[in-house]
């Protein structure tokens, strides 16, 4: 980073910014996955920040329900800090050598200056109404997706507990999916990011 005629070895050094790392963020449920396999089909290579915890969770011989996840998330940052999660995935972006990278499942604001030191980054959140959040984590049924309103509401609370509200607020760019169909959805999310390219 240049500040007058001040340079910042560890920004300048560090941050490849020839690399877009593209995060999707938002509610459990609002299409984030969706977007991320869409991603995949049309070449994108994508990083799950669930799955770096359910890689976690397996080196612990933890079951991967979503009680065990969520307190697992909860115990890597307070132990490694806020942006705990985004260190476990650090070296696989680093040893990428994909020009973009989507990073589904943001949480919070720590975690993206975390990935800021990797490469240039932009932030695109999904929104979603909670009844449509609810249908689709009900149908989905992955073994940390909850059974009931009152497991929904609780990983609500803790997504927000951990800041992914304010991720939200801070994104480039918003879609929201409430009224899209999955391709549609999915189109949307190219697009943004194409724009992010040029």
């Amino acid at each position: 980073m240049i500040s007058g005629n001040f340079i910042d070895p560890v920004s300048e050094s560090s941050t490849n910014l020839s690399k877009l790392i593209v995060c999707l963020t938002g509610m459990p449920g609002a299409g984030k996955s969706t977007i991320a396999n869409g991603l995949k089909e049309k070449g994108f290579e994508i990083i799950n920040m669930g799955d770096a915890v359910r890689a976690e969770a397996e080196k612990r011989n933890l079951e991967p329900t979503g009680q065990n996840l969520g307190k697992l998330m909860l115990e890597l940052r307070e132990k490694n800090g806020p942006g705990a999660v985004a260190e476990l995935i650090k070296p696989s972006i680093e040893n990428s050598n994909s020009n973009v990278i989507v990073i589904d499942g943001i949480r919070s604001n720590d975690e993206i200056k975390v990935l800021k030191k990797s490469a240039n980054v932009k932030l695109l959140s999904i929104l979603a109404s909670t009844d449509t959040r609810f249908t689709f984590l009900h149908e989905r049924g992955r073994s940390d997706d909850p059974k009931s309103r009152e497991i929904f509401e609780e990983r609500d609370n803790r997504e927000l507990s951990v800041g992914v509200g304010k991720s939200i607020e801070s994104a480039d760019e918003s879609i929201s999916n409430n009224e899209l169909t999955k391709d549609e959805l999915i189109e949307v999310a190219y697009q943004v990011i194409q724009s992010w390219k040029e």
